[in-house]
């Protein structure tokens, strides 16, 4: 199988990446950021293995806020199901990934996403979008201040990250975020659930109802990401996601025949 791989060398400034390397001495970030890997390293697993975590409660409680709320979305047999079999805090990061298996089916490319938007909509209170934008206008300091938010916040989705510096328009800031090997594409092992319930709908979700850029640039050979505030995501049909082949060997639903993952069609 032939795998394209984005590397966003443009993005990512030289001297970030020897801060990440060599200052640290390799080390990871987790003595500092509670990434809750239980691997023996304190670093996602290699490719092909799947890494191990420790979920405390917070974590949970996140996985099961989203999986009740992608359930309203979901196939009413597969709703009704998850619901007799599952209480409010029986949830774990496989239910959340299935939950999100079953969003997919039956929609196209751009019913998904609206899915994921009404999802993240239906989390906040009334008038946040407007709230947001007052406070976090498409200025550096926003980038920088949602980057470094990111971090922490989002480890039980994504796994472990780090802040690291862009080059925006000749300008450096540190508003990158490089996720070592996302955590929602290890799991689901699904290029269009990559795209078409994170990337795309949290880029339009940040860009469009939030008013600042965004951009997520995933590497499916090594299934890192990097997450840029403050840059514009180009249209779909110039992203070159949206040429992605499956995951022919580790997707359930992936089609081997297809040079193009079936869910980024239309």
């Amino acid at each position: 199988m032939v795998v394209l791989s984005f590397q966003p060398v443009q993005l990512i400034s030289t001297s970030s990446l020897q801060r990440r390397r060599g200052a640290s001495g390799g080390r990871s970030t987790c003595a500092t950021i509670r990434c809750g890997i239980a691997e023996p390293s304190g670093e996602p697993a290699p490719l092909g293995q799947k890494t191990k975590y420790n979920d405390g409660f917070f974590e949970k409680a996140f996985m099961t806020l989203f999986a009740r709320k992608m359930e309203i979305y979901a196939p009413k047999a597969a709703a009704d199901s998850n619901k007799k079999k599952k209480g409010w805090f029986d949830y774990d990061y496989e239910s959340f990934v299935d939950v999100s298996k079953s969003v997919i089916l039956g929609r196209n490319r751009l019913q998904q996403q609206e899915v994921v938007r009404e999802v993240l909509l239906s989390m906040l209170p009334p008038g946040a979008p407007a709230q947001f934008r007052k406070l976090f206008p498409p200025t550096k300091w926003a980038a920088e201040f949602n980057a470094a938010l990111t971090v922490p916040f989002f480890h039980w989705l994504v796994g472990p990250s780090e802040v690291v510096e862009v080059e925006i328009d000749g300008l450096k800031q540190r508003s990158g975020v490089h996720i070592k090997k996302c955590r929602y594409l290890e799991n689901s092992g699904c290029v269009g659930m990559c795209v078409n319930m994170c990337k795309i709908p949290t880029q339009d979700f940040f860009t469009n109802d939030f008013g600042l850029p965004l951009t997520m640039i995933p590497n499916f050979e090594d299934m890192s990401c990097e997450m840029v505030y403050g840059q514009v995501p180009p249209p779909f049909e110039e992203d070159p996601v949206s040429k992605q082949p499956c995951y022919a060997d580790i997707c359930s639903i992936a089609n081997p025949n297809s040079t193009i993952c079936p869910k980024l069609q239309a």
